[in-house]
């Protein structure tokens, strides 16, 4: 009779999994958030008996270089890398230099971008429209071996045991979705495999760490890369048992007394208020005071939240406005209005809660007025946010914009046409494997835009997105915030265990880049 193998005899047995964060030097600083998803999937991963490495390149400046030392010594056979779309010719590239060195190891892409390109294709499908996203999915399948959309945490266990190519997690219909319980359930995030004190994120001047409490935003803004998604459309959340025990395991483990909640939108969730006085509860049980920020979604907000966001710690809260503009707040199928945005920022500075507006150009039908108007409204005596930012929008896969554009093959562009009123938004073609310069500029001046209408060009975009925060900024005396240098990794730092690689001579401290 055959003996039952013991777990450690499994563990040897099981591959070794190397998971990587690739680097983001399209931010202005890439040492603020660590990214929690890939670290849950290295929880996962150990906690099914996988020996795992982790590799965060975030802020390394030569990153091939550091990923190729890594690769030449590492005990994995597979190499799992997560990539929104900005980061993915990054990931590309790291996904090409671990396969120089290794050619016979197994390469796995999970996170959003491949979720958006597969929700996109969904979308077109069911619309029956000739869209770019079956393109975009080709350039990924020759890039990597294992394509993994949706959900990862189940799904990477089902790539490491099989032949597919691909794994769709991203359907409610698969077992490989995770519901609210099963969310609640899973380990916390590995943050153990990074050096968590080379990140540098102050709240109010306190050293602060992101968590994540619930995960989709039901709304259907057409801008909004994952409104074709389930994994980042449907709302599931954790426990509050489960949130505060995780605040209370960074306070004890790490020291940490202010927390980046990286939800999309707090206030969706109808337990929100009850969360707040749990949390508040809890620094009476520590003896200790935290300091909170994270987003909310503007019509939902009340006074009782406002009062329960205070008492929990929050002093900052940020908030999508997008644009003051209501023609443009209809194209974009807000669900709030500019009343709406103005009586959100009323009651929280009401209640002393800071504002930090989150403002978008370039939508359909944007023209020099509806800029004058979204400046003109951040300048109003009831609004005036204490911080504020202005992206050019992306037209990412897996949203409407994106999902929906029809090519004009004389312009060639493509070209999202509002239904309501014909306003339209004309897109240039990115190739996201190579192209992250349509994400956001460090600087004035850095910013690139890739979309425009037909009342302003790509540079009168640009060029309007500066000048007005220029003027806002002067007039409500908000100081523009600094940019930081990526490091460079050095050969004496990647020869150990793969934390070393993160380690920085010189942390510099940033507040409040989000």
């Amino acid at each position: 009779m055959e003996s039952t193998a013991s777990t450690a005899e499994l563990r040897v047995k099981l591959p070794v999994v190397c998971t990587i964060t690739p680097p983001s030097p399209f931010l202005e600083d890439e040492r603020v958030f660590v990214s929690l998803g890939i670290l849950r999937v290295a929880a996962v991963l150990r906690k099914n008996g996988y020996g795992v490495e982790q590799v965060d390149l975030s802020g390394i400046g030569n990153y091939l270089e550091a990923i190729r030392d890594h690769a030449l010594v590492s005990e994995a056979t597979y190499f799992g890398i997560t990539a929104t779309t900005p980061q993915l010719p990054f990931a590309v590239e790291i996904a090409k230099e671990i396969k120089r060195v290794r050619p016979k190891a197994k390469i796995i892409l999970g996170g959003p971008h491949i979720t958006l390109v597969s929700a996109a294709i969904k979308d077109q499908k069911r619309r029956g429209i000739p869209g770019r996203a079956m393109k975009e999915m080709e350039a990924l399948r020759q890039e990597f071996d294992i394509l993994v959309a949706g959900d990862g945490e189940k799904a990477i266990l089902v790539a490491l045991k099989g032949n597919a190519s691909f794994i769709d997690a991203d359907d409610p219909k698969s077992p490989l979705f995770l519901t609210s319980s099963e969310l609640d359930g899973l380990p916390l995030p590995a943050r153990d495999l990074v050096e968590l004190d080379s990140y540098h994120y102050l709240i109010d001047g306190i050293r602060a760490t992101s968590l994540i409490a619930q995960l989709g935003c039901p709304f259907p803004c057409r801008f909004c890369g994952g409104r074709d998604s389930y994994m980042l459309r449907r709302v599931r959340t954790r426990s509050a048992d489960s949130i505060i025990f995780e605040l209370k395991h960074l306070y004890v483990t790490y020291g940490i007394t202010a927390f980046m909640f990286y939800d999309d939108e707090l206030n969706v969730n109808r337990e929100m208020v009850g969360l707040m006085r749990r949390i508040r509860a809890l620094q009476d049980e520590l003896g200790v005071e935290f300091r909170l920020r994270g987003f909310i979604k503007a019509e939902l907000f009340t006074d009782e939240q406002a009062e329960a966001m205070y008492a929990a710690g929050f002093r900052w809260i940020l908030v999508g406005f997008e644009s003051g503009s209501p023609r443009i707040l209809k194209n974009i199928q807000k669900k709030a209005t500019r009343e709406d945005n103005t009586r959100c920022m009323q009651i929280a500075h009401a209640h002393s809660l800071k504002v930090k507006a989150l403002i978008s150009f370039g939508h359909p039908g944007e023209t020099p007025h509806t800029l004058r108007e979204t400046e003109n409204w951040l300048l109003d005596s009831d609004v005036r946010p204490d911080d504020f930012d202005i992206a050019i929008i992306t037209c990412y896969p897996g949203a409407p914009y994106y999902d929906q554009a029809i090519l004009d093959p004389l312009r060639k562009v493509w070209v999202y046409t509002c239904a309501e009123n014909g306003d339209r938004l004309y897109q240039l073609d990115v190739n996201f494997t190579q192209e992250s310069a349509f994400y956001k500029g460090r600087i004035l001046g850095g910013y690139n835009s890739f979309v425009y209408t037909d009342g302003l060009s790509p540079g009168d975009l640009v060029a309007e997105r500066d000048r007005v925060e220029r003027n806002v900024r002067c007039m409500l005396g908000i100081p523009f915030s600094n940019s930081a240098a990526a490091q460079n990794y050095e050969h004496s730092m990647g020869m150990g265990l793969p934390p070393s690689i993160l380690r920085r001579e010189a942390a510099r401290v940033v507040e409040s880049v989000i």
